[in-house]
């Protein structure tokens, strides 16, 4: 067995890279930025860190009333994404949609990226992450969303790789084995996530069946934009014919996906104030009088579907900088998520004596807290972009 695992192993096609072959990249004012910026949030990531390493969690602005913080959201934004690269990598390889095969190997090695990142991030925001893995396997809470979250998030990973393998070696029988069993295990997992949310009966505002199925819907948005981000990237906004033809079909997609988003939205903030129901309908009228809310719908939802229905989606150029702010807007999406829902303090809460509860809790991140944030995504673009030089990552159709 083991040498057949060796022989599985040495055959996977990869590029020979040296250092030189990575330094060398075209020295365009747009590709200088991207390496500067990169190396400047990996920087960050060292530094936040070692601070946290220092100080523990008293490195952050989380508190017993606002336990969850910036960390946990990147980590969601992090993880929606790979979930959203594995449905359109699974639109060509597992489905059978041939125009989408141009973008197979490229979105599944992307939701490897990104699951990866997001792993560097929560790891320091566990306070246990080793001890965490071991008895992850030594004493299973099968009664905990969150044990199941990291199991099934496990598993997906595992089959992302073996997937990507296959897809690397053009058996796509096999791939599309492994791929659609990963696809399954990842919306599991990812709905999963939503569960966690959705099961938080103390907080009314997140409570319910509405976060298990929002996240898929979103994973899928996310994935679109990620799509054209990364091709605009591989073909320096200088799409061939095929590539115009797979990313219009996308932009179609994308704007039926938001529309929904749009109504999924509406809906939930009309059922959340309807009533007055205590501990949720005040909680959504601050959402909704909150900047970052509407920084999520304009960038997120509006403008992008403005710009599907004004010619659709025969602009992918144009598409391209609006999946950027879009992607931007998905990022406010994750924040609010993790913040609204600890907005009003549980009944619970112990106060000094004489002090009267607040009526609001108020978090901002630390600059430890941004530092892992950014180092994160620097660590994600300079995974991607390694795997680039690595692997042969355009379709071989």
């Amino acid at each position: 067995m083991i040498a057949k695992a060796k022989e599985f192993i040495t055959t996977i096609p990869v590029n020979k890279v040296s250092i030189k072959d990575l330094l060398s990249f075209e020295k365009s004012p747009r590709n200088m930025l991207v390496a500067v910026l990169t190396v400047a949030f990996i920087a960050l990531f060292v530094i936040g860190v070692a601070t946290y390493l220092v100080h523990g969690h008293h490195a952050y602005n989380v508190t017993r009333e606002h336990p969850w913080g910036l960390l946990i959201a990147v980590y969601i934004f992090f993880v929606v994404s790979s979930t959203g690269l594995c449905i359109i990598g699974s639109l060509g390889d597992v489905f059978g949609f041939k125009d989408y095969e141009l973008i197979s190997k490229r979105a599944i090695f992307g939701s490897i990226v990104t699951i990866l990142a997001g792993f560097a991030v929560i790891a320091f925001e566990i306070g246990h992450p080793v001890r965490m893995l071991i008895y992850n396997i030594l004493s299973p809470g099968l009664t905990s969303a969150i044990w199941w979250m990291g199991t099934l998030y496990g598993i997906y990973l595992t089959f992302m790789i073996v997937e990507f393998v296959f897809l690397l070696k053009g058996d796509m029988k096999s791939a599309k084995t492994f791929g659609l069993i990963g696809l399954l295990v990842g919306l599991a997992a990812h709905s999963n996530l939503g569960s966690v949310f959705g099961f938080l009966n103390a907080r009314p505002i997140s409570n319910g069946v509405f976060y298990p199925t929002y996240f898929i819907l979103t994973a899928f948005i996310t994935g679109v934009y990620l799509a054209y981000i990364m091709m605009g990237f591989r073909y320096k906004l200088d799409f061939p014919a095929e590539v115009k033809k797979m990313l219009t079909g996308l932009a179609k997609i994308q704007g039926l996906l938001i529309s929904i988003l749009i109504f999924f939205v509406a809906w939930k903030m009309l059922t959340d104030v309807y009533g007055g129901m205590p501990n949720r309908a005040e909680v959504a009228t601050h959402i909704f009088h909150s900047w970052t809310f509407w920084a999520e719908v304009i960038l997120a939802m509006l403008i992008p579907l403005f710009v599907i229905l004004r010619d659709m989606g025969k602009s992918p150029v144009l598409f391209f900088w609006v999946s950027l702010s879009g992607m931007v807007g998905v990022f406010f999406m994750r924040y609010n998520l993790v913040h609204d829902t600890q907005l009003k303090p549980l009944q619970m809460l112990k106060v000094k004596e004489y002090q009267l509860p607040p009526e609001w809790i108020h978090y901002f991140p630390s600059m430890t807290e941004i530092m892992i944030s950014l180092g994160g995504l620097g660590l994600c673009v300079a995974m991607y972009y390694v795997g680039t030089k690595f692997f042969n990552l355009d379709s071989d159709h």
